[in-house]
């Protein structure tokens, strides 16, 4: 891997067993509640039957699905074992942590802070301890200044603004909460990334009042000079095809076009499975009580409705267990990757953009439309950007692919692990 600085997070796992083949492992466990994921597995084989998540372990040099072997054993806690995986050393001088939500209400707007704790050893801090409030569009503007200074770079998602009508209410504790936790893990995968966690914006994100946050803002570029580098980025887009796109970056909007739709769909099978679930669960909930009160009036049978109604209520407790363990580790993971989908497609954009800007210039030289001493110079300049351009997007895409790997990794583990728990209960 070419990327520069360190790369957080364990490295994987030198035995050969990658997210591909977690992935099936989990999701075969996920849907077996109530047979959600027949439905699943049919919908889910877009072009191989064999391997319908092969674009998690494309070009990895990971062990293919079909790894199960008879020899294998296939106890719960033999099969979990052969998921483990060792952490690593993490030499990390920098931790964020994003806590204690708290709600201001004003005469035009209602809206949340967040306390953002940093502690740091580095040098370039002028104390080791910080402390600030932070709202969302501070992230937002946060977010914004990293793609403006690393354009070719992969800046972590944010939650969305807003959320989907139906699921949750906004200002709700579950959406304070939901939305917390992501914006604790925007900020620390800034502080892993190797370049992004030198910004000079983000060190003054973490360590600046509010009032001088503010007074930072104001020093951005002005709108008219916004308005120009938008219209340079649509002019930049409409121009069609790159002529001279390396390879490799053809294989990556490949790689990230069969990515997104796979992710997308993994997203919405999950979300599938917890609404069935949580209806299930409601059912229960219902079902058992009805037991209870039949057996006051049958003498004969009562002890075995009171069993039955016991039985009941055991299983709805371990269902929302089994839910809890998916809101909180599978869900919020996929819709990440769901995001980052988009916006690896706007990094590779980015690239093609100033790739095509030095085609169009070595076009133009070619037709002698002015000096060539000077378009010659312009062309040097633009060269060496592209190349910059191309070895940053080179490094943080295997960065991305090994941690995307890991999460996929851990989190469908973990969903199995839960579910084997959940069916020994």
């Amino acid at each position: 891997m070419e990327a520069e600085g360190r790369v957080p997070g364990p490295p994987l796992p030198a035995g050969g067993e990658g997210p591909g083949a977690d992935s099936h492992l989990a999701a075969g466990t996920l849907g077996t509640a109530r047979g959600p994921l027949l439905a699943a597995a049919d919908v889910l084989s877009l072009d191989d039957e064999e391997d319908d998540l092969e674009v998690f372990s494309k070009d990895t040099s990971l062990a293919e699905v079909n790894s199960f072997s008879p020899s294998v054993p296939i106890s719960p806690s033999s099969m979990i074992n052969q998921y483990k995986f060792e952490d690593g050393p993490e030499l990390r001088d920098l931790f964020i942590t994003v806590d204690d939500p708290e709600s201001h209400i004003t005469a035009i707007e209602t809206f949340i802070t967040y306390r953002v704790l940093t502690k740091t050893t580095r040098s370039e801090f002028d104390s080791s301890e910080y402390e600030v409030r932070r709202r969302y569009q501070d992230f937002l503007w946060l977010k914004g200044k990293l793609e403006e200074a690393h354009p070719t770079l992969i800046i972590p998602p944010l939650p969305e603004k807003f959320i989907m009508k139906g699921m949750v209410e906004r200002f709700s504790d579950e959406f304070i909460e939901t939305r917390r936790k992501a914006l604790h893990k925007f900020l620390n995968r800034i502080a892993d990334h190797p370049t992004l966690t030198f910004n000079e914006d983000f060190k003054i994100f973490l360590t600046a009042q509010a009032w001088e946050l503010s007074s930072h803002k104001k020093q951005g570029p002005g709108l008219l000079s916004r308005m120009g580098q938008t219209v340079r980025a649509v002019a930049s887009s409409v121009r069609g095809a790159v002529k001279n796109r390396p390879e490799m970056f053809t294989e990556m909007n490949n790689y990230m076009e069969t990515f997104s739709q796979k992710i997308n769909l993994l997203d919405k099978i999950a979300h599938r499975i917890y609404k069935e679930e949580r209806e299930y669960c409601n059912e229960m909930k219902e079902y058992g009580p009805i037991h209870t009160l039949w057996s006051a009036s049958e003498e004969d049978i009562a002890e075995c409705l009171k069993g039955i109604a016991g039985c009941i209520d055991r299983c709805c407790r371990a269902t929302e267990k089994r839910m809890a363990g998916l809101s909180e580790h599978l869900l919020p993971l996929l819709h990440e990757y769901v995001l980052y989908s988009e916006i690896l497609m706007g990094v590779l954009k980015r690239r093609d953009q100033i790739q095509g800007e030095l085609d169009s210039k070595a076009d133009a030289l070619a037709n002698k439309k002015t000096e060539k001493d000077l378009f010659s110079e312009e062309i040097g300049k633009l060269e060496d950007k592209v190349e910059r351009a191309n070895n940053a997007l080179k490094a943080d895409w295997d960065r991305w692919k090994q941690n995307m790997q890991w999460d996929m990794r851990s989190t469908f583990t973990n969903v199995a692990e839960n579910n084997l728990r959940y069916y020994e209960e």
